[in-house]
């Protein structure tokens, strides 16, 4: 069978990771790019840079993953749809959800495979804790907790913490959990001077009863990304930038202290760190979309789900702004 034919759309930060992925992806081909600020990270290797997408498209692609800003996600997006072509845009899917409804729409009627890069699921600790979840060894599910925090990433312009940032957990919960959320109660600041918010604190609730909270900011001097789910058992913390994965188990000893025994709860047991194949998440989330275009599986983060996380995200910065809980 001949490689997909592929082409990338923004060269910038994201999308030379992308472009060196999509020339390491067995079965698929990048033939074709466009970015109306050009090679700015020389990632070109010899293929032209158009300024415009309709020029990368009549070079005849299958495929086409799409990393500019979000603000630009549903001209390209639409572009493509009624080209014909498949396509993998970064996450969040729109800028708000009227215009990802519109994109999701697009692709849906056309039959067309459409996904969202909501890469963390593709994560080593986060894919194993999911199976771990469904295999029930944590028990009853009651909570899950993520911390999302950093420097100011200055790539960043057109949309704030929460639908950069928070849009990783919301989508990571509620996946783990195969539990929408049925509502929000968030508060939000920015201290640095720009348009929109750097910080938010966000808690929620799914539609099985686990209770959500999320810490998301880029005012931290230090990067730490966490996804900690407390259940009846004990708790699994997941590490993402080291792909580590840690059960801690609720204790079954007795304790002869006396001021502790009388606390009636749980009592810390052991504590094991799985070993992991920790490969690259970005490649695991290319080969889902050569797959499903392929129609081997079915493993992308669709368009469905990535509107409903913008949702979500949506309903964190209503929250923010009026002080309410917000229903969804």
């Amino acid at each position: 069978m001949a490689n997909l034919r592929a082409g990338l759309i923004g060269l910038g930060m994201m999308g030379r990771h992308h472009a060196r992925v999509l020339r390491e992806l067995d079965g698929v081909e990048l033939v074709a790019m466009a970015d109306s600020f050009g090679d700015s990270h020389g990632v070109a290797n010899g293929l032209t840079v158009h300024d415009k997408v309709e020029d990368m498209i009549a070079q005849g692609i299958d495929c086409a993953v799409v990393a500019v800003p979000t603000v630009l996600h549903e001209e390209v997006a639409m572009q493509l749809a009624e080209a014909g072509i498949h396509c993998l845009v970064e996450k969040p899917i729109a800028n708000d959800s009227e215009s990802g409804r519109r994109i999701a729409a697009a692709f849906e009627r056309m039959g067309l495979i459409g996904a969202v890069g909501h890469i963390e699921r593709f994560n080593p600790s986060l894919q194993s804790l999911r199976a771990r979840l469904e295999a029930g060894d944590l028990g009853d599910v009651y909570q899950i907790s993520t911390r999302r925090q950093g420097p100011f990433p200055a790539r960043i312009a057109d949309v704030g913490v929460v639908k950069d940032l928070a849009t990783h957990d919301i989508d990571l919960t509620a996946w783990l959990a195969q539990s929408n959320y049925v509502d929000v109660v968030a508060h939000t600041t920015s201290r640095s001077g720009r348009e929109h918010e750097d910080m938010v604190t966000a808690i929620g609730h799914l539609g099985d009863g686990i209770v959500t909270n999320h810490i998301v900011n880029w005012l931290s001097p230090m990067k730490e990304r966490t996804a900690i789910v407390l259940g009846e058992r004990g708790a699994f913390i997941a590490d993402t930038i080291s792909a580590d994965l840690t059960f801690v188990e609720n204790g079954t000893l007795q304790t002869e202290w006396e001021s502790m025994a009388a606390f009636r709860g749980v009592s810390e047991g052991s504590s094991t760190r799985f070993a992991l194949a920790k490969r690259e998440p970005l490649k695991m989330e290319h080969e889902a979309f050569r797959d499903a275009i392929l129609g081997k599986s079915m493993n992308v983060v669709t368009m469905a789900e990535g509107l409903e996380t913008l949702r979500v995200a949506e309903a964190v910065l209503e929250s923010a702004r009026t002080g309410g809980v917000v229903a969804l």
